[in-house]
């Protein structure tokens, strides 16, 4: 039997048993997880799966917040047209925690509409990263659609600071030059963001022309 002839017999069982949603959400699962491995292209969209929008949880440092009318265009959007971007996830022991998709997640817990149609599962990819590695992804999925807020991201910057992360590496994840890095710190207004002294040029002369004016 070659592998057309496989997927046509898969296709005739799939559909003649059916089964209740759970079990056709298992099936589905592995049917994907098979089909990336085949597939074999290194991007985690290709292995979509379906997981208990309740084991999902929020992170606790998402810098995005969504206004009250772009929140009700949200849930519009998820009722009329259903979800077309999955949440981006990461596993740990307590089962998934939001990397990208706060919102959409949100929805999907709390509305009825949504939740229903959903059957309590939520579209999900996962990322194998660490603490520090989901906030870079979180502030970077945020950054390219331009909604992240920036007195929200000089508080990350400043978390990733307390994680021994250089001004450099944090540039090079976030996709900022090191003044961008040295402003961001600078608005979060910690002295222990500073303690590394690594202080721009231009940072350093506008001090002292402040301080020039303070004394006049």
């Amino acid at each position: 039997m070659d592998v057309n002839e496989a997927l046509a017999a898969l296709e005739h069982i799939l559909l003649e048993q059916k089964g209740c949603l759970d079990e056709r959400v298992v099936v589905y699962n592995r049917i994907v997880a098979l089909a990336a491995d085949y597939l074999d292209i290194p991007h985690p969209v290709t292995r979509l799966q379906l997981v208990p929008v309740d084991d999902v949880r929020g992170n606790d440092y998402n810098p995005n917040k969504v206004a009250p009318p772009e929140m009700r265009l949200l849930k519009l959007s998820l009722r009329k047209d259903g979800f077309t971007m999955p949440v981006v996830v990461a596993g740990d022991e307590k089962g998934y925690v939001v990397v990208d998709g706060f919102h959409r997640r949100q929805v999907a817990k709390n509305d009825a509409q949504v939740r229903e149609s959903l059957g309590g599962y939520l579209p999900v990819v996962g990322l194998d990263k660490g603490i520090e590695d989901r906030i870079t992804s979180t502030v970077r999925h945020n950054m390219a659609r331009g909604t992240h807020q920036v007195e929200l991201t000089a508080k990350l910057v400043t978390l990733l600071r307390k994680h021994d992360w250089t001004n450099e590496r944090i540039g090079k994840e976030l996709g900022m030059d090191p003044d961008e890095v040295l402003r961001l710190k600078q608005m979060q207004g910690l002295a222990e963001a500073f303690a590394d002294r690594e202080f721009s040029q231009a940072w350093d002369v506008d001090v002292r022309e402040r301080a020039e004016e303070m004394r006049i």
